[in-house]
């Protein structure tokens, strides 16, 4: 029986470095990123109906960061301040009072957790947060990282599995970072382990189903609408 997860003021959503440089076309894309995006719009409305916290991670590098190859990092240029590529993508939905996290903006340093130099573990116990449910980009760096650190900071953690996607520099970084974050207790949920948390309306080519079945509860009308496909993301991938 799967698990099934009730939202609650003890809970927040992170959304981990939905940024114009990590989706198709920016400086450091992460393969089928885009996807993440219309699932982290449901949840994002789904923790705001619930009134929990919602925060955004970004990336927001110095023009000389560490990280970047001239400096001898890894990396290209990406998510540099003030610059479109550090934006958020606009397809994203941020509720009214998400909290932005700014991370790895020390050029000296880098920070691939979004509690790594931030004030990111203080603002959640200070506002109750007892359980974060992370989502975003890429499964094996900064989900990854912000998912190991929320489990050393105390908190009950769940990766959003079909809310992420990862880069896979080597083929199975994304298998064994999914597995280090289970080892270190994190639990994981897709959209169908909220049943009761998303209203999906039921479309027209339904509509009559609905009303010549008067006999259904409200409940079970809902129900059968959450068994309609909710679009290509529905479908989660193992490897990503």
């Amino acid at each position: 029986m799967k698990k099934e997860y009730v939202i609650s003021k003890e809970d927040a959503l992170m959304i981990v470095d939905v940024q114009n440089d990590f989706l198709p076309g920016g400086a450091l894309p992460v393969p089928e990123g885009e996807q993440v995006i219309p699932v982290l719009n449901d949840y994002a409305k789904m923790f705001k109906k619930a009134g929990a916290k919602i925060f955004a991670t970004r990336d927001w590098h110095p023009p000389n960061h560490i990280s970047f190859k001239a400096q001898g990092g890894p990396w290209p240029p990406h998510c540099v301040q003030q610059t479109e590529g550090a934006r958020f993508s606009p397809a994203l939905k941020l509720p009214e009072g998400t909290e932005i996290i700014s991370k790895a903006t020390d050029p000296a340093k880098e920070s691939y957790s979004g509690f790594d130099g931030t004030d990111l573990a203080a603002k959640l116990k200070a506002q109750g947060v007892k359980r974060v449910f992370v989502g975003g980009l890429a499964t094996d760096y900064c989900v990854l990282n912000t998912v190991l650190d929320a489990r050393k900071n105390g908190f009950d953690t769940v990766l959003l599995s079909d809310a992420t996607r990862g880069i896979n520099v080597k083929p199975g970084d994304v298998n064994r970072a999914i597995e280090q974050m289970t080892a270190k207790g994190a639990d994981q949920a897709t959209l169908e382990n909220f049943p009761d948390s998303l209203e999906t309306p039921i479309d027209e080519e339904h509509a009559a189903e609905a009303i010549a079945d008067k006999p259904l509860s409200k409940l079970e009308i809902k129900r059968k609408a959450r068994m309609r496909p909710r679009g290509p993301y529905k479908r989660v991938r193992t490897e990503r």
